[in-house]
């Protein structure tokens, strides 16, 4: 199994993540965001390197640009935290698809089954994983605790998705 701590061009560098909180509340600074610095400390506990971290509303072109900024910013993996639920404002998905060259089915279905173990309320969850240029998306849950798992259920799929999605050659 890949080394979730490896570069995932194999290098010694470490991959460079971005974080986006996507909250309305959070970006207009009506409560602390708690979400990312959840995700900060697990990719660090995953020897990641945080290169890029933002809070944006929920707003599909607010948070299409700032996942397209990131990419741009070499970010290998994107990790989202919120607007992943059933409420009028929850966008992230749509926002993602808008712009994914490739959907990844798998991730979202691990994630809500081992969520499921935990609460019954994933069920409405709308995780989902996908390819936006040459990063690796993940849209988690906006609680902390559950952004943190579900990344936690995912972790042993990321370092090949991410050569993948960065066109390096691979063996299998």
């Amino acid at each position: 199994m890949p080394d979730p701590h490896s570069h995932p061009n194999g290098g010694a560098s470490q991959m460079q993540v971005g974080i986006i909180t996507v909250s309305d509340r959070a970006s207009q600074g009506v409560y602390e965001d708690l979400g990312g610095p959840a995700l900060r400390a697990a990719a660090a506990g995953y020897g990641w390197n945080v290169a890029a971290e933002a809070i944006v509303p929920d707003d599909l072109q607010r948070l299409q640009d700032a996942i397209r900024s990131f990419s741009a910013q070499g970010c290998a993996l994107i990790l989202t935290t919120g607007g992943t639920g059933i409420a009028e404002r929850d966008v992230t998905p749509e926002a993602i698809r808008g712009i994914m060259r490739v959907e990844i089915p798998g991730f979202g279905e691990l994630m809500r089954m081992k969520s499921l173990e935990l609460t019954p309320n994933a069920i409405l969850s709308r995780c989902l994983a996908a390819v936006v240029e040459r990063s690796l998306v993940i849209a988690l849950p906006g609680k902390p605790q559950g952004a943190v798992d579900c990344l936690g259920f995912v972790i042993g799929a990321i370092p090949h998705t991410v050569k993948l999605a960065q066109r390096v050659p691979t063996s299998c």
